[in-house]
């Protein structure tokens, strides 16, 4: 375990009242390497080098959650030296720069965009996929939102828009509510959802008021990213029930991460979990072959197998699609385990998840 004092710096500065402000905890966050030597062992030469290209932020309540040295919590969290020493990965392998007709919207589906409203997120995660952009050279203002909203009035085959960024739930009410108005008053926009990982990494953030500003634009989905079942903590809980019972579903979209939930135990619990906060296992996202973040890539293979041990070992409630996404803006293909060992003339021979064989008449 961790011998510092970090558990009596949250204690002494109350962050874990029940009131206590989100924007409090937000404006402590952690940032530098000499704030983060305070409280974890960290070597703060380590982190400057990092910090330098791939800037840090760790607010107290999701320090608080790290327990030991390069624990799940701590791998998501703290800047490592693999993320600037290896040199494999791309910077945008998903062709997103390619598929913005206008900044910060990425066109890439016919019927569907991925619109980032906000350049802030409540932590800069070790793993992001849009590392480049976040916390580093990434900039919303209105004109890139008017520009964004613009395009997609003005595009009548977009009837689904992903809200993202950045966190847009790190946006003030007041302006949430303003985009969120200006996409519903567009009548060939059926869907909107909102990309976050607030109720995981700042639940404090959500509040009755704002639910109550996302209640007035439904229907609207809540995708978000919990990693590890000990994330679902009594404070993410009580977010994510807030916003269901306000009717908003929720689902989750999990990266597979090297030293941090790839296990098929990790995972099933992780699942299991989620369903018990009423959260959808949505994707577990096989992370992608982005710069500064391949040390948390596994293979496919091993992908495949924690699938496998998800399969019939669990409800299919608890099942989420494992997903690939293509290099070069191909999108997303789901990938399952092959249980269709044999094809013959009229019948299958089928394995189900004992591993047992059965002839299957097609």
């Amino acid at each position: 375990m961790i011998k510092n004092n970090h558990n009596v710096f949250f204690e002494d500065t109350k962050y874990y009242q029940e009131h206590t402000d989100w924007h409090d905890i937000l404006s402590s966050s952690i940032t530098t390497a000499e704030e983060l030597a305070q409280y974890l062992p960290v070597k703060k030469k380590d982190i400057r080098e990092v910090t330098q290209r791939y800037p840090m932020r760790i607010n107290p309540y999701y320090l608080s959650l790290i327990k030991d040295v390069n624990d799940p919590f701590w791998k998501q969290a703290v800047p490592d030296l693999l993320e600037i020493k290896l040199t494999s990965g791309m910077e945008d392998p998903l062709a997103e720069e390619a598929q913005s007709p206008v900044p910060n919207l990425i066109h890439r589906y016919p019927d569907r965009v991925l619109f980032m409203v906000s350049d802030q997120c409540a932590m800069y995660c070790r793993h992001c996929m849009r590392k480049r952009r976040v916390g580093n050279q990434f900039k919303v203002n209105d004109d890139t939102i008017k520009d964004g909203i613009d395009y997609i009035r003005s595009n009548k085959s977009v009837r689904d828009v992903l809200v993202s960024g950045g966190d847009p739930l790190l946006l003030e009410n007041d302006k949430l509510d303003k985009i969120l108005l200006r996409l519903r008053s567009i009548t060939h926009v059926e869907i909107i959802r909102i990309h976050s990982r607030v109720p995981c990494t700042l639940p404090q953030r959500i509040t009755r008021e704002l639910v109550g500003i996302l209640k007035k634009y439904l229907p609207l989905y809540i995708n978000i990213q919990f990693n590890l079942y000990n994330e679902i903590t009594s404070e993410a809980t009580k977010a994510c029930s807030i916003l269901a019972d306000a009717g908003i579903p929720l689902g989750c979209q999990t990266v597979l991460l090297k030293g941090v939930n790839n296990s098929a135990i990790a995972m099933k619990k992780l699942m299991q979990d989620l369903l018990k906060i009423r959260v959808k296992p949505y994707y577990i996202h096989h992370a992608d072959f982005v710069k500064g973040t391949c040390h948390f890539r596994t293979s496919i293979k091993d992908g495949l197998k924690i699938m496998n041990e998800l399969y019939g070992h669990t409800s299919g409630l608890a099942v989420p699609h494992y997903m690939i996404d293509l290099p070069g803006g191909g999108g997303k293909v789901p990938l399952i385990p092959e249980n269709i060992i044999e094809r013959g003339d009229g019948y299958l021979m089928v394995k189900n998840y004992k591993g047992e064989v059965y002839k299957y008449p097609d």
